[in-house]
């Protein structure tokens, strides 16, 4: 009988020693990439037959893992985004780190669902969370999950916020047993993602209030306060009021303080956007203005930019664990707890969150931590801050260079005024140059209805001669186009 059925294949090489020394050399090609860094440009345009070649069919037969790692070195591996190199500022990014991306490939060989069950893999991502609540000053008790990244914290933390606060059981009625529209409020600075999770959970932008803010770039809490009780009156239902710990413009911090006080007697969730601000709480300067944390219903943040853990890495917390629960977990019966076995964990994080299959995350968090310890990290967040400081007073010292915001935390916004005409498309192009020269990759920023230029420092590989050298070059190229003009 078994001659008559096809041979049995497996996906395992069918040379290991092979495979081995080629996981051998691909190591070694990693970390020379990553020690080297420094010799190679930022940033470097994508030749246009190299983007021609990524237009090719889907392949139908086997390739040999050595050819295929030669086309990974010739035509992805020159041409990455940049954000390990010590002179990216662009967004808010973070640089990863060599053990982090060991890690990675650690978790990959394991290759787990920390979805659920028992396991070691949730065991370490119970282990991270409870490190990060207590480095974080939120309560122990609290409940959290690890996601990709700040936009999904966000979305996990105000549907949360949505279903406790919605006045009905939203997840058994939908939006139309809620007892009139509901409403949450942020400042006009905060980051889209809060934007992205109004619409996904039926708010939609019309029930995003979003409230002016003061000349620090912080929430009016008087607006904010005037737009609650006018909505009241309205009929609506304020649910929640999202406070900024770090704005991705320019790094400002809202009064958090004020802000928990006015959910507090309004009855309001209190979600904090921390995405990188969070982590300040690691600086002693910084840790009482973030003690508010603990009075927050949910937290976001993201490990993969100031905490410099290889993408994807974020965090949310959630001070009320059963309407956290409550929020998303399911029962069918093919995800049914045990009394043993594999299926008896009993806490799943994935009765925490959207996603039911959930790579290992945790790993390389887990081992991060242990090889640098929070102190350290403190120090490398307090660094970072330094160098903005630094950056700002170099600027400041150059009458062809405009800060353009205060620098309360890591970010700073500045333009070149060296030139007339206009000044908004003359520093959009400095922008681009300084980004296709390979010098250095800040991002755009607009503030006031002016364009300039935004260099967010969480970077772990950046010295004070490359902010030097950042405004050196400024400096040359706004003068080549004010010249060419």
């Amino acid at each position: 009988m078994t001659d008559e059925l096809p041979p049995e294949e497996t996906l395992d090489p069918a040379d290991w020693e092979a495979l081995r020394a080629l996981g051998h050399r691909m190591v070694d090609d990693s970390l020379d990439w990553l020690r080297d860094v420094r010799e190679r440009p930022v940033w470097q345009p994508i030749p246009d037959a190299v983007r021609e070649s990524f237009r090719s069919p889907a392949p139908r037969t086997p390739a040999a893992p050595e050819a295929i790692y030669r086309e990974f070195t010739e035509r992805v591996l020159p041409y990455p985004m940049g954000n390990v190199h010590p002179r990216f500022w662009g967004w808010v990014i973070g640089t990863g780190t060599p053990l982090g991306a060991l890690a990675d490939m650690l978790a990959a060989t394991m290759n787990p669902n920390c979805g659920g069950a028992d396991h070691s893999g949730t065991l370490v991502e119970h282990q991270v969370l409870d490190w990060l609540k207590e480095l974080l000053g939120v309560p122990m008790e609290a409940s959290g999950l690890l996601v990709s990244g700040g936009s999904m914290a966000n979305l996990v933390g105000l549907t949360v916020a949505r279903n406790v606060a919605g006045g009905a059981d939203i997840r058994k009625t939908g939006l139309a047993g809620a007892p009139g529209r509901l409403v949450m409020y942020a400042s006009t600075e905060t980051h889209s993602s809060v934007r992205k999770a109004a619409e996904l959970l039926g708010l939609g932008t019309d029930g995003l209030r979003l409230i002016p803010v003061d000349e620090e770039f912080a929430v009016d809490v008087a607006a904010l306060e005037h737009a609650v009780a006018a909505d009241r009156a309205a009929g609506l239902t304020p649910v929640c009021v999202i406070g900024n710990a770090g704005t991705v413009n320019t790094g400002a911090f809202d009064d958090l303080d004020r802000l928990a006080d006015v959910c507090s007697r309004e009855r309001l969730w209190f979600h904090v956007d921390g995405a990188f601000g969070a982590l300040a709480a690691l600086v002693p300067e910084y840790r009482g203005r973030l003690e508010v944390l603990a009075r927050a219903d949910s937290v976001a943040f993201d490990l993969h930019k100031w905490m410099y853990i290889p993408y994807e890495a974020g965090c949310v917390l959630v001070r009320h664990p059963k309407e956290h629960h409550d929020s998303f977990a399911v029962a069918p019966g093919y995800l049914a707890r045990a009394r043993g076995g594999l299926a008896a964990a009993t806490v799943w994080p994935s009765d925490y969150g959207v996603e039911l299959s959930r790579g290992f995350k945790a790993l390389k968090v887990w081992m991060s931590l242990q090889e640098h310890g929070a102190e350290r990290y403190g120090r490398l967040i307090a660094q970072n801050i330094a160098q903005a400081r630094y950056l700002a007073a170099l600027v400041d010292a150059e009458p062809e260079l405009e800060r353009m915001a205060p620098v309360p935390l890591n970010i700073v916004c500045f333009r070149y005024v060296g030139g007339g005409g206009d000044l908004d498309e003359l520093n959009r192009e400095l922008l681009i140059r300084l980004h296709e020269s390979g010098i250095a990759v800040p991002s755009s920023v607009t503030l006031h209805e002016r364009s300039g230029i935004r260099v967010s420092i969480t970077n772990h590989r950046s010295r004070r001669d490359d902010f030097d050298l950042l405004v050196r070059e400024t400096l040359r190229l706004g003068r080549e186009l004010v010249g060419g003009a």
